[in-house]
């Protein structure tokens, strides 16, 4: 079974049209092309479903050699800035989750066992902020930066993946199993409140403090 077959079979169940989903799968977008046992997708394996926007919901882009040349340039700048200071925003919480990502290499590789939750948690994080990248309308150098924030997510994405399969391992030191003790701080983003798991008892405790993300 193919990508473009879930597709289809997505469509039936919600109506979208095949051409205006995307398919993302640990944080990549899949091709209809793809089969998806190459891709790693098994029975309950979640993956994310984006609706495209159509050519006539795009918003149309600017025609420089238009009569309003100069004030199209400044619309232009104008949106350059706002997508350059939206990827920087990302990059900011994207930074914090690295440190996240960073404690828990360590841990796990230094076989440590530790809580599932914490590795859901911190994947779910990297993909709120993957849906921010996005949903950013870039164009140039806003481009090139938000492609590049992409692939950073990707990656600390694809880490906790082998995170995951090391962690899981039944010889992993499971009285070595710790708590990262988190302490979130509330604000408004627009996009809900996401509350982290509660965290089994353990052992030993690191704790660190992290910042709700935009």
């Amino acid at each position: 079974m193919m990508i473009g077959d879930l597709k289809k079979a997505i469509s039936e169940k919600t109506g979208l049209d095949p051409q205006e989903q995307k398919v993302l799968f640990r944080g990549k977008e899949k091709e209809d092309n793809e089969h998806l046992d190459v891709s790693g997708m098994k029975d309950k394996s979640k993956v994310l479903l984006l609706e495209e926007l159509t050519n006539k919901e795009k918003k149309p882009k600017e025609v420089k050699d238009s009569p309003e040349k100069k004030h199209e340039y400044a619309k232009d700048s104008e949106e350059m800035r706002k997508a350059l200071q939206a990827i920087a925003g990302v990059r900011a919480e994207v930074d914090k989750l690295s440190e996240r990502v960073a404690s828990l290499e360590v841990a796990v590789n230094g076989g440590t066992k530790v809580p599932s939750e914490e590795l859901d948690t911190s994947a779910e994080l990297l993909m709120k902020e993957l849906l921010k990248l996005d949903g950013i309308e870039a164009e140039g150098e806003a481009k090139v930066q938000r492609k590049t924030e992409v692939r950073r997510v990707q990656k600390f994405h694809e880490t906790l993946d082998n995170l995951k399969a090391i962690n899981s391992n039944p010889f992993c030191d499971s009285s070595n199993a710790i708590k990262v003790v988190t302490q979130w701080e509330t604000f408004d983003s627009g996009m809900g409140s996401l509350n982290p798991p509660p965290l089994a008892p353990s052992s030993t405790t690191i704790n660190q403090d992290w910042e709700r993300f935009d």
